[in-house]
């Protein structure tokens, strides 16, 4: 199909593409002439379904703190101090060690937390190992700071654990880092204790950091419990980066951290502390108030709020999870247990003309008014992504679509 081809052209003919820029050229294709409402589960914003929404505490603080007028004018460039230390405070709940405010920077949204820990690792000639599939931005900041990318694999059939092997062989004296997303976007893996100290011993014996994100902390509804990576920051250095947008359900508020959990390491040395602040002052943090609403939003949000997120989170994965296993030509290697997403196998073979993932995506657009994300955008390719953070309702249509458009493609087979 022409169309098609165009956005396969598009995709891979630039350098890096963005999530976000994927599904706008999807967007394009949507018929409005089919009569079909528009349902999105490409992008991980919960915010657009009712289901889900913010404590009333983080919308309270944050009124209080604008109404102050007290915080208007610029905040440190490193954050205000007493969101670092609500942060740190925070963070060590879950750590063998404690944080202080000094370990803390307070960034726009994750997507600067990224930025930052490549632009304080690269270096020229320098590598970092990111895993496939994984989040694209990460790819982008490695562009602009002209490190080379190295991807090791994740393992479908393993829960999408870390190919080790593939990290020791790929790594040299020129490797600065590790990435690891857990819980896991795309995939819907959170990481047991075992694996991630596997993982660290493994960074300890290269000599190389992780760089651990963790966007999706706590948002674990599987048999395995969030663990931080910096539960092992005694013996490998570990920058932790994360947010309030997932487990707060309020991304556009772009309140992130870049954590230094290294409590022996090479992150306490006083030249690179120095080096990070430096940075800081070019950069634009959150607005002050939002920071400013941090203390409170964190030390003042009830239990209850978590869990209901956890067990809607639980009850559309289930659905997901469920329905697509009556979907011919796809198929689910794990049943998510974590974070908002889930990776799909594309069978092609089943297909009868349909040419790949990219082309798959546009025609299920077209045809159902159905968002997916084409698991080439995350770098796997004849896979799909598909976000369950959706209303129930909206979920099951749109899966039930995905159904009807499986099988009007699905190869007829001949019977003699």
């Amino acid at each position: 199909m022409e169309n098609g081809t165009v956005l396969n052209h598009e995709m891979e003919t630039a350098s890096t593409i963005t999530i976000k820029g994927t599904l706008s050229l999807l967007m394009q294709y949507i018929d409005e002439k089919n009569g079909k409402r528009l349902i999105s589960l490409g992008i991980g914003d919960p915010t657009v379904y009712s289901c889900f929404h913010t404590t009333h505490v983080a919308g309270e603080a944050v009124a209080e703190a604008l109404q102050s007028e007290k915080f208007n004018g610029y905040s440190p460039t490193v954050g205000l101090p007493q969101t670092r230390r609500a942060i740190a405070e925070y963070l060590s709940c879950d750590l063998p060690y404690k944080l202080s405010s000094d370990d803390v920077f307070v960034t726009s949204g994750c997507t600067q937390a990224i930025d930052v820990a490549l632009a304080m690792l690269g270096r020229p000639g320098a590598n970092i190992l990111l895993p496939r599939p994984g989040f694209p931005i990460y790819e982008l900041c490695a562009t602009f700071r002209r490190l080379e990318v190295r991807y090791f694999d994740l393992l479908p059939k393993k829960g999408w654990e870390v190919d080790l092997d593939s990290v020791e062989a790929l790594a040299d004296q020129n490797t600065v880092g590790l990435v690891i997303i857990n819980p896991g976007n795309p995939c819907g893996n959170v990481y047991s204790y075992q694996h991630l100290k596997k993982i660290a011993e493994t960074a300890e014996k290269l000599k190389i950091p992780v760089i651990a994100d963790e966007v999706y902390g706590h948002l674990a509804f599987g048999d395995n419990p969030f663990v931080p990576m910096g539960v092992f920051g005694s013996f490998v250095p570990v920058l932790t980066l994360g947010s309030l947008s997932k487990r707060w359900i309020v991304p556009g508020w772009r309140l992130g951290w870049f954590v230094t959990s290294d409590p022996c390491g090479m992150f306490k040395n006083p030249k690179i502390i120095e080096r990070i602040k430096k940075y800081f002052d070019i950069l634009g943090g959150p607005a002050t108030f939002i920071q400013a609403a941090v203390p409170r939003i964190i030390g003042q949000t009830d239990e209850v709020f978590f869990r209901k997120t956890i067990n809607t989170l639980k009850q559309t994965s289930d659905i997901c999870w469920d329905m697509i296993q009556e979907i011919p030509c796809i198929s689910c290697p794990q049943k998510p247990q974590g974070s908002m997403a889930v990776m799909i196998k594309l069978n092609l073979s089943d297909l009868e003309d349909i040419s790949d993932d990219i082309d798959f995506c546009f025609r299920l657009a077209k045809e159902e008014s159905v968002i997916i994300l084409p698991g080439t955008a995350v770098g796997l390719k004849n896979w799909l992504r598909v976000t369950f953070a959706a209303d129930p309702p909206s979920l099951k249509e749109a899966l039930g679509r995905l159904k009807s458009f499986c099988e009007r493609h699905t190869k007829i087979m001949q019977i003699y």
